[in-house]
């Protein structure tokens, strides 16, 4: 009889066959998931709703009710710190109270690796089966969960989908094992795992409108501007908790753009810092300069309704998206370097699209190709290609809200703050003084003297030439063509009147020129002789006629006395005698000027005329009317001759001749 075997025994916890040697794969099954109990509906966003949010207007209402169609999808598009998300989570609060039945989910979109953190965080709030096991793709999961029409209504936020990169989700380990070759996997696009399900809404938000069409079409994009006046201020308020000044509220809403991340920033510092920080305080700070309001808007006074990975800080705000765009694409950020130099309003087109072909951002001037062998075939692709390049700078700026066209589709408009948090970005990279150099180059070219011929194109930029004052570039080159550019704008703002802005225009030109050149340079009197007629605007006659003698005495033996810049400063100086009611003085100049100016420049030159007129002016004043009309007379009909009847100078000739004859005939006017 055969025995039976021996057995070993190890006790009750080895019972069973030991494995020794395997030879083969070993498959490991995991035991399955113990099913779950469905939750109910809930609201997954992780901020706190703000007790101190404002209604802006219709818009939340715009929000609801396009989000409540079948399959809505929706898009707030503005720049950053615009309030954004704050209007995303004040929705969702809503939507969770008015319908808790309808299911709300939060992910945030700034990379693709928190995008699929976001779509676990969905599985494990809707408890999906299988969503633990490390081969399975919850992309699909969670898609196959939203397009199941039983499972009820939802919600879904894409907060901060600015990049396109990040929408581009890393592939799947199936993808992997079939991409050919075993090269690598293909990329999947995120917008697949959106599915158009009667009972959703997607709600994105995003700095950038090509990334928002990627996930909705054109007519569901909400652009979103900044707050208005009322709504501003009363944030502020909010924020403050305490009795305010209104006035001092208006002015800090102003100064900050309406923006409500800048809002909330100033509160935050000013709270802060209280009692030794008032508003006015703080408004005073952020007026003093640059620096200082830079300083002031760098502050990052913490956030709690901000995703973590986002600054709050406006300005750096905006400048991770200007790195952005340096990056990907170099030519648009040349352009925005520039255009924030300018006024923020009606900057014109012509003075900004050939930016790129004068400096590089390393300050060099680029090289031309002059080669003759160039056809005018090349040259027209050349120019083309340049026409197409601007619009895609154009296009892009555009699609972060850096900047916006005007109504004429020829200017364009920027926000003040955004143009601060160039500089400040351009300062950092140290490329500050090579654009505020091409700033005053591109100006100074366009910006014409100020005679009545050009007045409409001084007009227009007057403004950007004016805002030059408070922007000294630093190399001497750089600066005489500032001195240029303020000298033709105090040209045009004397010959408007504008006594403030001539005369600050005009000292400052002359100052530089004075230092860079010399005392006795042409370019130096004519700053001086400019400084004399802009406070001769404001009566102070002693002091312009103590630049005028200086002028014509300086002028008349550096240039001669027959010079025109010569006899200008000579009639200059006789308007300043008349003035003071110097008649004899007056005249002795006015005739000097008139019999050289006719000899030297001929009888129909406009400085003629001029003499004539500021000649028959002081006859006048003497009381010698046959005298002042029939010079008058000749000059009034020399001006509508050679300048034409509707110049501002044969105008009041023409005026003031009608005026004296009736007076010499008794007839009172």
């Amino acid at each position: 009889m055969t025995q039976p075997s021996a057995t070993i025994a190890f006790g009750d916890r080895n019972r069973g066959f030991q494995a020794g040697i395997i030879n083969g794969p070993v498959h490991h099954h995991p035991p399955p998931e113990r099913a779950e109990t469905p939750p109910n509906p809930s609201c997954a966003v992780p901020f706190r709703r703000d007790p101190d949010f404002v209604d802006r207007g219709t818009l939340l209402d715009q929000i609801r009710e396009t989000c409540s169609a079948p399959a809505s999808r929706i898009a707030l598009v503005g720049l950053g710190g615009v309030g954004k998300s704050q209007l995303a989570i004040e929705h969702c609060y809503q939507t969770a109270n008015r319908s808790p039945t309808t299911w709300v989910f939060w992910v945030h979109a700034s990379n693709a690796g928190r995008i699929e953190q976001g779509y676990r965080d969905i599985a494990d709030q809707v408890k999906l089966a299988g969503r633990n096991d490390p081969q399975a793709d919850v992309f699909k999961l969670v898609r196959s969960w939203l397009r199941n029409e039983k499972n009820g209504k939802w919600l879904l936020v894409l907060d901060n989908a600015d990049d396109a990169a990040a929408l581009s989700i890393p592939a799947s380990n199936d993808q992997k094992t079939q991409a050919s070759g075993g090269d690598g996997a293909y990329p999947r696009y995120f917008s697949s795992y959106l599915p158009q399900s009667k009972n959703g809404s997607v709600l994105v938000t995003s700095r950038t409108r090509s990334v928002a069409l990627r996930l909705v079409e054109e007519s569901d994009i909400i652009p979103i501007e900044p707050m208005d006046n009322a709504g501003a201020q009363t944030l502020l308020q909010k924020k403050l908790g305490e009795e305010v000044d209104k006035g001092s509220t208006a002015e800090l809403a102003k100064a900050v753009e309406f923006m409500p991340l800048a809002l909330v920033q100033a509160a935050a510092y000013i709270r802060q810092r209280a009692p030794r920080c008032s508003m006015q305080q703080y408004l005073e700070a952020f007026y003093k300069s640059d620096k200082k309001r830079t300083g002031l808007l760098d502050y990052d006074g913490g956030h709690l309704r901000r995703d973590e990975e986002a600054k709050n800080s406006i300005l750096i705000t905006w400048q991770i998206s200007f790195d952005h765009i340096l990056h990907a694409r170099r030519s648009a950020a040349d352009l925005l370097s520039l255009m924030s130099f300018f006024d923020r309003q009606g900057i014109p087109e012509a003075l900004v699209r050939n930016q790129s072909g004068a400096r590089n951002r390393q300050g060099g001037v680029e090289a031309i190709n002059t080669d003759s062998e160039n056809s005018d075939s090349d040259n027209s692709k050349s120019e083309a290609s340049t026409d197409d390049g601007f619009e895609e700078d154009i296009r892009t700026l555009r699609n972060y809200s850096f900047i916006a066209l005007t109504t004429d589709a020829t200017t364009f408009d920027m926000h003040r703050l955004v143009q601060l948090a160039t500089r400040k970005w351009l300062e950092g990279q140290g490329q500050l003084e090579i654009w505020k150099q091409q700033y005053i180059d591109n100006l100074c070219t366009a910006f014409p003297t100020g005679e009545h011929k050009n007045w409409a194109q001084c007009q227009a930029l007057f403004p950007h030439a004016k805002l030059a004052l408070s922007q000294p570039p630093k190399s001497e080159e750089s600066l005489q063509q500032w001195a240029l550019l303020l000298y033709k704008a105090a040209w045009y703002a004397w010959q408007k009147g504008s006594l403030s802005d001539a005369e600050k225009l005009s000292v400052k030109s002359m100052k530089v020129r004075e230092k860079l050149l010399s005392k006795e340079h042409t370019d130096t009197l004519n700053s001086i002789a400019m400084v004399g007629l802009a406070i001769k605007l404001a009566g102070r006659w002693r002091e312009a006629e103590e630049l005028e003698v200086q002028v014509m005495e300086t002028s008349s033996r550096v240039l001669g006395e027959e010079h025109p810049s010569t006899l200008t400063s000579m009639g200059n100086l006789a308007s300043t005698y008349r003035n003071q009611g110097r008649w004899k003085e007056a005249e002795e100049l006015e005739v000097q000027v008139m019999e050289t100016s006719s000899r030297v420049l001929g009888e129909e030159h406009p400085s003629t005329l001029t003499s004539m007129a500021n000649l028959a002016f002081t006859f006048k004043a003497q009381g010698r009317n046959d005298d002042a009309i029939l010079l008058m007379e000749k000059c009034s009909q020399l001006q509508v001759q050679v300048l034409g009847p509707q110049h501002p100078h044969a105008i009041p000739s023409v005026r003031t001749l009608n005026q004296w004859q009736l007076e010499n005939m008794g007839i009172g006017v």
